[in-house]
């Protein structure tokens, strides 16, 4: 082989390893997008460890799946010197993930779209019978018309629902707060349901606070915590849920972080599971109201509970009632920060709205019940996204476009 052809040979075997590299590097590169940690080109070029123009290629390619959207001409920072990096961000029209949530009082479908983005929505109030195909033909209904509406490319569908997940069999395990039976096949139904109704994709199922957590790791209150511990009321009772570096701890078969069933209370109310004085009944929108007296209305438990704090606090059957809630809550929480040691707490739901309404006490409770507490603190913070546990539902369904981008979309 003469000298030209050498050269010529070790051209095409670079352009070749630097598109193998490239491809490689689509999935961490549409991550690093969607989770907000890639603003720039040159902070993508940074991240991934590749040549300027690996990562050019790159955010191309993603920008041609119609994935992300590439900014060639941002405009300079006041004082900034040189030329600015292209900005990245993630489609605006783009494909949705289809997100589903079902809780006491019903359910709500949206379409999602990269970034954590809720693009359209639709909420439904209706009995929630024993009969789980009711329900979530009536969510895939909802969903099937939003992308009817929207015309956007469907990636696939993900539902949450307010019951341990078991793995990998997919069934609701202990729906207690709902009248579906225990191990309802609640991921087969589903899949059934988001195929009969032509929806092109997978199918997933996962636990509300589970796919809270993740959600606010990914984009909320969570984004940079290394263990993240996420306590959340829903309509009914109490879920928690772990993040280990980046990653959803959900136990051998998905039934990890029940502490809705701690004792905080001996002495207290019977809960669903047959102990007493646990988390879940002690501390959820209903105990609220008990506590004050009020009778439950139609607006929902946790809409009224919320209501009556941000209306109604300096009332003192409401403050007495927040503080009850703060002290069970609170030691609660000391007991799971003893045993995990998480760097960051977020809390949603009902308790996020305790933690609005009087934060210095629930700090108080958690620090002088808890051994790592009193040594330094753990942040204890609001989940901040709207509908999260939609948002985690979505992140199921986006999951396999960011593992393969090309493989799922191309």
């Amino acid at each position: 082989m003469n000298g030209k052809a050498a050269t010529r040979g070790e051209a095409h075997l670079s352009t070749r390893t630097r598109l193998e590299r490239g491809r490689t590097a689509l999935g961490p590169a549409l991550e690093l997008v969607h989770t907000g940690r890639a603003p720039t080109r040159a902070v993508l070029t940074a991240e991934l460890g590749v040549t300027r123009a690996t990562a050019g290629a790159v955010a191309a390619e993603l920008e041609a799946l119609g994935l992300i959207r590439i900014d060639a001409r941002p405009s300079a920072a006041a004082g900034s010197q040189g030329r600015p990096s292209h900005r990245l961000a993630v489609a605006e029209t783009g494909p949705v993930a289809l997100a589903a949530q079902v809780h006491a009082d019903g359910f709500r479908a949206a379409l999602v779209g990269l970034g954590g983005h809720i693009v359209a929505t639709a909420p439904g109030c209706e009995t929630v019978g024993a009969d789980p195909a009711q329900v979530l033909g009536s969510v895939i209904e909802a969903g099937a018309q939003l992308l009817r509406e929207t015309g956007r490319r469907c990636v696939g569908a993900g539902l949450a629902v307010p019951s341990a997940v078991a793995e990998p069999e997919g069934t609701a395990l202990n729906p207690l707060h709902l009248a579906w039976p225990a191990g309802a096949q609640v991921r087969e139904i589903f899949a059934d349901r988001v195929r009969d109704a032509g929806i092109e994709g997978p199918a997933f199922t996962g636990n509300d606070v589970n796919l809270a957590a993740l959600a606010e790791h990914r984009h909320g209150a969570g984004r940079g915590a290394r263990d993240l511990l996420c306590v959340a009321t829903g309509h009914r009772g109490v879920g928690g849920a772990l993040v280990l570096d980046g990653r959803l701890h959900t136990g051998s078969s998905g039934l990890a972080l029940e502490v809705g069933h701690l004792t905080v209370r001996p002495e207290g109310r019977p809960c669903y599971c047959g102990s007493r004085g646990c988390l879940d009944v002690e501390t959820d929108p209903l105990a609220f109201l008990t506590a004050m007296g009020v009778e439950p209305g139609p607006e929902g438990l946790l809409q009224q509970a919320r209501r009556l704090l941000a209306e109604r606090y300096a009332d003192p059957a409401v403050r007495t009632a927040a503080a009850e809630l703060i002290d069970r809550l609170g030691l609660g929480l000391a007991g799971l920060v003893n045993i995990l040691n998480p760097d960051r707490i977020i809390l949603g739901g009902l308790h996020r709205a305790l933690l609005k309404a009087d934060p210095e006490r629930l700090r108080a409770v958690v620090a002088d019940r808890s051994l790592w507490g009193r040594s330094g603190g753990v942040p204890i913070l609001a989940c901040t996204l709207d509908h999260n546990s939609l948002v985690g539902a979505a992140e199921l369904a986006w999951q396999p476009v960011l593992d393969d981008p090309l493989g799922a979309l191309g």
